[in-house]
């Protein structure tokens, strides 16, 4: 039987990487976050001072990353890196990174070779349009500029890091503006894939959604843990 993937795309901040992680413990698949991968890539490169625009050193970077993902840790180098790539500046260069082709494809391989029994619920820009085109399911999650602007200040004055909503507003819309317009798998969702607008759903309610039509596409059979 084919390996069952669900591809949760969407912008910064639109609450995929929270779905996609409960959708994925629920199912006892495996998770892939494809933007870790970005982010680590961009964390090498502001670590080796290597320039956000040379697309060859970025995608040699990407070739050579040395990472594992074990017991939800991110470890580089042997170094555990999962809070230092949830940084603003490292996702500000992640976005960077993430618009030069060569970058994207020495990232290809290493991301379907998450693809593994029972299943892969996968979490990223361009998972059912590039990555995963033959998806069992397809969600695009978006919500709100500034939705995503306030839950994104909310979760850097949790960590006791001083910010603006106007600023992260204002980032968000020049990071949604590069993803879209890169020429290399632009951030849209895919053709058949469901759009999910969380602005105003919780993060329970969301998670919901994706498993009723995950089991409405399944018949039913995949249990949930």
């Amino acid at each position: 039987m084919p390996i069952p993937i669900i591809a949760i795309d969407g912008p910064a901040a639109s609450g995929k990487g929270t779905v996609a992680a409960s959708v994925a413990r629920a199912l006892g698949f495996h998770l892939l976050d494809s933007g870790a991968l970005y982010r680590l890539v961009a964390l090498k490169a502001l670590q080796t001072q290597a320039g956000l625009d040379d697309a060859s050193t970025l995608a040699e970077l990407a070739t050579l990353l040395d990472v594992r993902f074990t017991d939800g840790r991110i470890l580089q180098d042997g170094h555990d890196v999962t809070e230092a790539i949830r940084a603003e500046p490292v996702s500000e260069a992640a976005s960077r990174v993430a618009v030069h082709p060569a970058v994207r494809q020495a990232l290809v391989d290493r991301q379907r070779a998450f693809r593994e029994p029972p299943g892969l619920v996968a979490d990223g820009r361009d998972m059912g349009t590039v990555i995963f085109p033959e998806a069992s399911l397809k969600v695009y999650v978006t919500a709100t500029p500034e939705e995503r602007a306030r839950r994104r200040h909310k979760q850097l004055i949790e960590k006791g890091i001083s910010v603006t909503i106007d600023g992260l507003l204002r980032d968000i819309r020049e990071r949604d503006a590069r993803d879209a317009g890169r020429v290399a798998a632009p951030l849209e969702p895919a053709p058949e894939a469901l759009v999910l607008d969380t602005t105003r759903l919780s993060p329970g309610d969301a998670v919901d959604f994706v498993l009723r039509q995950f089991r409405a596409i399944t018949g039913g059979g995949q249990q949930e843990r």
